[in-house]
């Protein structure tokens, strides 16, 4: 049986259909995202203005950066890695705004 395991690059290309509007009043904020190791890149997610664009590259000024590692960012996004339990053993680097980061989870549905 075939690997059904998202590389990192069709995960970003799913987040604007799982990006929940409803929850995002308010937000305005850029997501920058560095995947270490054999699929990862560098993708920033914007949200504004209720919408959610994203963008492969770096993003001028991101509200935060979140580095993790290519196999931790698939279980991360498919709920198989809690993002409070990655960020407290290293597997999850974060700078800039952490408030940020604890609204991810209610911004997209990905699972």
């Amino acid at each position: 049986m075939a690997d059904e395991t998202p590389t990192p690059k069709e995960i970003m290309e799913r987040i604007p259909s799982a990006f929940r509007p409803d929850k995002a009043t308010g937000v305005t904020a850029i997501f920058q995202w560095d995947v270490g190791g054999p699929q990862g890149g560098q993708w920033f997610v914007e949200i504004k203005d209720l919408a959610c664009h994203v963008e492969e590259g770096t993003a001028e000024k991101p509200n935060i950066t979140l580095t993790i590692a290519d196999e931790n960012f698939v279980k991360l996004l498919t709920g198989k890695l809690d993002g409070t339990v990655a960020f407290m053993t290293g597997k999850l680097k974060v700078k800039g705004d952490m408030g940020l980061a604890m609204k991810l989870p209610q911004l997209f549905n990905l699972r």
